[in-house]
């Protein structure tokens, strides 16, 4: 059963964020956790464009904030962004990774670590190989991975880095796609039952 989905993004990955949110489930209401690459200084206006397409309360994360259902958590600028065993977020300033904070792969490792099986991960657009390590994690832990076709990105080079280090452990796949296979794998788990 799915208890989190981590996004993660760089550049052209607003553009898809903004058509794979809408396309979410209310059903989903598991948290989404976000990062983006933003410059260190740039200002975070992710949060209020992506309230602009979705009912559902869009927040830039905050430390040892509790997750909760339905909200959508967007990493600030020069963090990087970690998900607790405790169900909690965590910001760090420690050394970039891949030239970014906040990294991606740093996000996608700790959700791997802290919700395991349960956590489904959704890599999009962008310019460097961020992420792909952290996918690699989740997949390892059980989790599933979902990469954006690289066909369909405006910036191909991070999803098709994803893709070739994950092989078949990653499920590639257009944005509106990844919509519909997260709300069947929603309704599945509903069906079966805890």
């Amino acid at each position: 059963m799915i208890e989190l989905v981590v996004i993660g993004g760089s550049s052209g990955a607003l553009e898809a964020l903004l058509a794979l949110v809408p396309a979410f489930p209310d059903e989903l209401t598991v948290p989404l956790v976000v990062v983006l690459h933003l410059g260190p200084t740039q200002k975070n206006l992710v949060p209020e464009i992506l309230r602009n397409v979705t009912s559902r309360p869009v927040v830039e994360a905050d430390d040892k904030q509790p997750l909760r259902a339905g909200h959508i958590y967007i990493a600030p600028p020069n963090y990087h962004l970690l998900v607790e065993r405790t169900r909690t977020l965590a910001l760090s300033v420690d050394e970039p990774i891949n030239f970014s904070r906040p990294s991606i792969d740093v996000l996608f490792e700790s959700a791997a670590d802290a919700y395991g099986p349960r956590c489904v991960g959704v890599l999009l657009s962008g310019a460097n190989d961020d992420g792909a390590k952290g996918l690699e994690r989740i997949t390892d832990a059980g989790g599933r991975a979902f990469v954006q076709a690289p066909v369909t990105a405006s910036q191909p080079t991070m999803p098709a880095a994803a893709a070739r280090r994950l092989g078949d452990r990653a499920v590639v796949m257009t944005i509106p796609d990844v919509a519909k296979e997260l709300a069947h794998m929603v309704a599945a788990a509903y069906f079966e039952g805890p």
